[in-house]
């Protein structure tokens, strides 16, 4: 019997060389991309994964050409919408991650409205980061920190590695066993930098509209063949 990831973070990556390779324009891969991301969420809950982070739209994407940054954004647009629905369907609670801040006012609302709507749904627990940089999520979270310390309501001394925890964007949520990057890309871009200090990696060359079931089903069966040690030594 299979040891199931109860966190598995994604790098959804391939997406424009995908339709690229087959002579369409790129923004119809980042279609495929959330068609993808609504398969893999079903099929990871139904094997017993609680909790799925994707990493959606970072924070060094906006450096894109214009027509493709303004096509991910209606693709936004659209998802949540859809998003709602299957949430309601599946029962999932959806959470944003990111510096909202930079995104659309129209956008911030949707959000807000996706992550009241699902807030008490107990299905999986599903993350999107959205203008999301690990560095970013660093720096946010040492500002709110330093203000706390400022107005006299943390001691210096009394900033610990769980306190930096419930001050980043992944506040309660366990941190990832498994990531998984598709097409290939060996890096982890500024994606849960603090968060994935002892997770294991899996990449694969498919790119992300081509992952399915079967390659989801391999990259758990790989995990399953690590050895976690944590930073200790396994005794023979």
């Amino acid at each position: 019997m299979m040891n199931i990831p109860k966190h598995i973070a994604i790098i959804l990556d391939g997406n424009g060389r995908w339709a690229k390779a087959k002579g369409l324009p790129r923004k119809y891969g980042h279609v495929e991309r959330k068609k993808t991301v609504e398969v893999i969420c079903e099929e990871a809950y139904k094997m017993g994964v609680q909790y799925l982070t994707v990493y959606a739209f970072s924070t060094e994407n906006w450096n894109r050409p214009k027509d493709e940054v303004d096509a991910l954004m209606t693709l936004l647009r659209n998802y949540m919408k859809t998003c709602l629905k299957t949430a309601e369907k599946n029962r999932m609670c959806v959470r944003v991650l990111g510096d909202k801040t930079g995104l659309d006012e129209d956008i911030r609302t949707r959000i807000d409205e996706l992550e009241k709507a699902t807030v008490n749904n107990d299905g999986l627990h599903f993350q999107i980061a959205l203008n999301y940089g690990g560095r970013d999520e660093i720096v946010r979270a040492t500002k709110a920190i330093a203000e706390k310390v400022k107005n006299g309501e943390l001691a210096p001394s009394d900033i610990t590695e769980e306190v930096i925890s419930q001050s980043l964007d992944t506040k309660g949520i366990p941190e990832p066993d498994l990531l998984i990057r598709t097409c290939n890309e060996q890096r982890i871009s500024n994606f849960l930098l603090w968060q994935l200090a002892y997770t294991e990696f899996y990449v694969t060359p498919v790119a992300w509209p081509d992952f399915s079931k079967e390659e989801l089903t391999k990259a758990i069966e790989a995990y399953n063949k690590r050895d976690r040690r944590y930073g200790l030594v396994k005794e023979d």
